[in-house]
């Protein structure tokens, strides 16, 4: 059996996601693992895709902006303390912070997290620069 763990978020970054969002690591289990996210005040993420996990993201503080896309549905989402998202496999995706503070939020990721080939980068523009789609 598996020990019991208790964890706390870090002041310092652990890694940077390949989108560049800071990552606290907080839990592995077999099935999922979830870390801690931030984005500093202004920065925008690079947009990527998952090869293989799926994802919910809780947004904890600050604000900010999330772009989705599966096939031809896309969505561009306000980011508030208290919004929870999914993140399907196979689903685009990129986030900015358009507050003040580091945009927060906790990630769950199913299965856990394979490594720093999951995600790939997308050769778009910025999805973030489109009219919002104010949808909550």
């Amino acid at each position: 059996m598996p020990p019991f763990e208790s964890n706390r978020v870090k002041a310092d970054c652990d890694l940077l996601a390949p989108d560049g969002s800071e990552i606290r690591l907080l839990h592995s289990l077999s099935g999922m693992s979830v870390v801690h996210c931030a984005l500093p005040a202004g920065a925008v993420s690079i947009p990527v895709r998952h090869r293989t996990v799926e994802e919910v993201w809780f947004f904890l503080a600050g604000e900010g902006q999330v772009w989705r896309k599966q096939g031809e549905r896309e969505q561009v989402l306000d980011a508030r303390p208290g919004l929870s998202v999914t993140i399907p496999l196979g689903t685009s995706f990129q986030f900015r912070n358009t507050g003040d503070v580091p945009l927060e939020f906790l990630i769950a990721t199913a299965p856990p997290w394979p490594g720093e080939d999951e995600a790939v980068a997308l050769e778009v523009e910025s999805r973030l620069t489109k009219p919002r789609n104010p949808q909550r």
